[in-house]
């Protein structure tokens, strides 16, 4: 394979960023020295040398035969890993993901070459969220890469792990890549927790009346949704593995450990899965109780408003009885000298009568239609 000499995209050299094209140091090639965090040769299952650069880690190799070189490197710059590239003659669209990043996981075979690509996820309690954490994985004859962008996951305890497994580290680098697949899937566990627990507490939110909760779903369901993203492929991935297991010379008791791992990775995407519909569902079910609440209240105002009704007919009622005396006395109560009844000997009475007349009256059609 001829040595990578930039990265290609349908036959065309990948172009520089203007930004470096304009800096005035951008024709002097900063100095070699990769981010590495790891490097080390195995031979029989043991660590033999820790060698001072990957050109050196190469050389080594090539002394070696059957000899393992597994090397991590954390947020190393694409100059770098363009130069690793051409140290271990990587493929350069594996080379091209691992720069960019942001992928999702999958499983992709150039060669001899590996490449494989892990999200793991750490849960943040306080803040409801799920951190994310790629990492890149190159998997040749005698050598194992890895390219990490963020904290997660902790591949030292990876390596302490193998180192202490002699037998397990012998089998090479596809057991280096079991390793960190396994504590990826692993690392799954405290997530899947985190938001068992906060979907717990949604429900009780849901039951509890806490106008606050619609948000708090929307949110959780993001990144429920997210974690999904970087679990589910797992399951294909790992089953190719265990496909592939013939053909790539993979022995048994490696692949009862692959095994072992799918069978994680199921519980934990079916979880996933099941965490997304209960999200669904509590959606439903709070969008059920906060109608029927509009409803119990909308009544409530209804009842509120038809007792006021009441009430309103009741003093308009009375304000028409108790205005009608008020009427004829303000009649007779004028100072007209030409008022027929003014000096009538039964005028005071009959005004009485008349008013009592008009009340009695009102009364009776109130009280027959009720407002009474």
């Amino acid at each position: 394979m001829a040595r990578v000499k930039g990265l290609r995209r349908g036959g065309a050299v990948r172009e520089e960023a203007p930004e470096h094209s304009m800096d005035p140091r951008a024709s002097e090639e900063p100095p070699y020295r990769p981010t590495v965090i790891n490097n080390t040769i195995y031979q029989d299952g043991k660590a033999v040398d820790n060698p001072g650069s990957l050109a050196d880690a190469f050389e080594r190799l090539k002394q070696m035969p059957g000899a393992l070189a597994w090397i991590g490197l954390y947020r190393p710059k694409e100059w770098e890993l363009v130069k690793l590239a051409e140290e271990f003659e990587l493929h350069e669209l594996a080379l091209e993901d691992a720069i960019v990043g942001s992928q999702r996981p999958k499983a992709d075979r150039y060669g001899d070459t590996l490449f494989v690509v892990l999200r793991a996820a750490r849960y943040l309690d306080d803040v409801e969220e799920v951190a994310f954490g790629e990492v890149h994985i190159f998997v040749g004859p005698n050598f194992v890469l890895t390219v990490r962008h963020a904290e997660a996951p902790d591949l030292q305890a990876v390596r302490k792990r193998m180192e202490s497994d002699p037998d397990l580290l012998r089998q090479g680098p596809q057991a280096v890549l079991y390793a960190i697949l396994d504590a990826v899937v692993d690392g799954y566990a405290p997530v899947v927790a985190g938001l068992q627990k906060d979907i717990e507490e949604i429900e009780a939110q849901v039951f509890g009346g806490d106008p606050s909760v619609s948000r708090r779903v929307y949110e959780l369901s993001g990144e429920v949704i997210e974690f999904q993203r970087a679990t589910t492929p797992l399951v294909r991935l790992i089953d190719g593995f265990i496909a592939g297991a013939e053909k790539y010379d993979l022995n048994e008791e490696l692949l009862s450990y692959l095994r072992d791992v799918a069978d994680h990775v199921i519980t934990v995407a079916e979880r996933v899965a099941s965490f997304r519909q209960q999200l669904q569902d509590i959606l439903v079910v709070n969008s059920t109780l906060v109608t029927q609440a509009q409803n119990a209240e909308m009544a409530r105002m209804t009842e509120v408003s038809i007792r006021q009704g009441e009430e309103v007919k009741k003093i308009s009622s009375w304000a028409a009885i108790l205005f009608a005396p008020t009427v004829v006395g303000g009649i007779y109560g004028m100072n007209f000298d030409n008022m027929p009844e003014t000096h009538w000997a039964f005028g005071y009475p009959f005004a009485i009568l008349l008013m009592a007349a008009v009340c009695i009256t009102l009364y009776v059609i109130f009280k027959r239609r009720d407002w009474l």
